[in-house]
């Protein structure tokens, strides 16, 4: 019997139709243009790009990226070059590429999401990635008089609060980046899905910490950073597994993705598209390596489409 042909990647997340199912995750591919002369980004399924704040960030003090046994730990802070400034000199270049671009922000007040949202509302991008749940930012939530040292994606009614104004200011695609430093990450899922979410983004890294033993101090200046890589991939599965069942909103598997195999265990756990972030750094191929491990995969076993094996897991 002959291997079945046309063996197709393509995905529709949350509206936004891709050729395959491989981003690149925020925060580790720049704003694109940093990356043309390494990969053909062309390839890709879409890009996220660096998260953008409405003022310029400089981001925490260094020393704020550390190695750790099958990951890094890092406290950017979300240093950025501000809306403005995206919008002059960042996406002239990302609206010339032929995959989809979805642009991250963040903000400490909802306020700051909505304007971003209704600034990017008339733009020639795919989509909005709300990124709620980066650990490496001070400030806590600030809106409708609350004020805490959380983050908004910690606390379930005020993510959906969120997403709800958020989806009142543009008609894009909504994708929200989740935390994995909660006790319940389908319940909040569930929320924003039900404030407007198009899709969900898991998992934002691990809070982590690592000690300089001969000075006795944290290696981070901040303390504390975000744990991401190999280490935390079997946790992140586990999180999009849950998630999965909760949600019916598509699900973008995160989380130390460094070959095929990590790629297809997040598919199999339900994940409708994966985004390699710590990866891009050890070697900047590896998304067009997945995608083309996949179309493998796809022959090898007589598969017609990707979604054949989307939430396959044998339990």
């Amino acid at each position: 019997m002959g291997v079945k042909k046309g063996n197709s990647l393509a995905v529709n997340i949350g509206g936004i139709r891709m050729k395959n199912p491989v981003m690149t995750a925020s925060g580790t591919f720049g704003y694109g243009a940093e990356y043309s002369r390494l990969i053909d980004i062309n390839k890709l399924g879409a890009i996220v790009t660096k998260t953008i704040t409405i003022k310029p960030r400089q981001g925490n003090p260094v020393p704020r990226l550390v190695e750790t046994p099958s990951g890094i730990i890092n406290s950017i802070g979300l240093q950025n070059v501000g809306i403005e400034v995206f919008l002059r000199e960042k996406l002239p270049f990302l609206r010339k590429l032929k995959t989809r671009v979805i642009v991250s922000i963040a903000g400490n007040r909802m306020e700051d999401y909505v304007k971003l949202a209704g600034i990017l509302d008339g733009e020639k991008i795919d989509g909005i990635e709300l990124n709620i749940s980066c650990p490496n930012v001070k400030g806590g939530i600030k809106s409708a008089g609350r004020t805490g040292a959380g983050l908004f994606a910690q606390d379930a009614g005020i993510s959906s609060e969120l997403v709800s104004r958020v989806r009142r200011a543009t008609v894009l695609p909504l994708i929200v980046k989740l935390s994995p430093n909660v006790t319940d990450i389908s319940g909040i899922a569930a929320g924003v899905e039900a404030a407007g979410a198009d899709a969900i983004a898991l998992v934002n890294t691990f809070r982590a910490m690592v000690i300089n033993v001969d000075n006795r101090r944290p290696v981070i200046a901040g303390g504390t950073g975000g744990l991401s890589g190999p280490a935390i991939r079997p946790l992140a599965v586990r999180l999009v597994w849950e998630t999965v069942k909760a949600v019916k909103v598509p699900v973008i598997g995160i989380g130390g993705i460094m070959n095929t195999n990590d790629a297809l265990e997040f598919i199999i756990a339900g994940a409708g598209a994966v985004s390699v972030g710590t990866g891009i750094f050890v070697d900047p191929q590896i998304p067009l390596k997945i995608i083309r491990g996949l179309k493998e995969y796809l022959s090898e076993n007589r598969l017609t489409g990707i979604g054949e094996i989307k939430g396959a897991l044998k339990i």
